[in-house]
């Protein structure tokens, strides 16, 4: 059954999660609550759950962008956001680069314990996180594009942040205003709508 996913205002969604112990990483414990996640993220639907979206400080999160998701993405757009799927994996204690130092990459995005609303965020274009895996192995992950958003919003939930805390503010929207007014917008024509007094970062 998914479990409930916590909203923006609860503490656990801004305290730094603890790490876990190889022991704990392979107790039955982890590894129930790992199917769980899987459970509760695709049921949103989502491509990323961090542990604390669930109401628990520990530093996990699991990603996953499946095919089906993309469906009905237009394929100029799949290749101007660097997107294609992501088989469902876990990381652990997450440790992260940014490869491409200042955030360079800006578009619209969303998370479940912001339910409703949609805001564009700057992202660094490529990452390298090294982490460990359902079974408590090393895993060093070289990621780009969409994937790359994906694991900097999930490990910044183990630590507190948000991606409203990074936002430019003038362009959060509801979701049903993102699909009908700038789903398909190029982001230079979002910016001239929604902050036409500041240019372009």
């Amino acid at each position: 059954m998914p479990l409930p996913i916590v909203q923006a205002g609860d503490p656990v969604l801004r305290a730094r999660a603890r790490e876990l112990s190889g022991s704990e990483i392979r107790s039955p414990a982890i590894q129930t609550l790992i199917d769980q996640m899987r459970e509760t993220m695709r049921d949103a639907p989502g491509v990323g759950l961090a542990a604390p979206q669930i109401g628990l400080s520990l530093q996990l999160a699991v990603i996953e962008d499946k095919p089906d998701y993309q469906e009905n993405v237009a394929d100029d757009r799949l290749a101007m956001l660097e997107r294609s799927p992501v088989a469902f994996h876990v990381v652990i204690n997450p440790k992260i680069t940014l490869r491409t130092g200042r955030p360079s990459a800006r578009f619209f995005e969303g998370c479940l314990s912001v339910s409703g609303w949609v805001c564009v965020v700057p992202r660094a274009l490529e990452v390298l996180v090294e982490a460990l895996d359902e079974h408590g192995d090393p895993v060093r992950i070289e990621a780009r594009g969409w994937y790359a958003r994906i694991l900097q919003h999930e490990i910044d939930h183990l630590y507190g942040t948000l991606c409203i805390d990074r936002m430019y503010p003038r362009t959060l929207t509801t979701q049903e205003n993102y699909a009908a007014l700038w789903g398909n917008q190029p982001m230079d024509r979002v910016w001239q709508a929604l902050d036409p007094e500041r240019p372009l970062p």
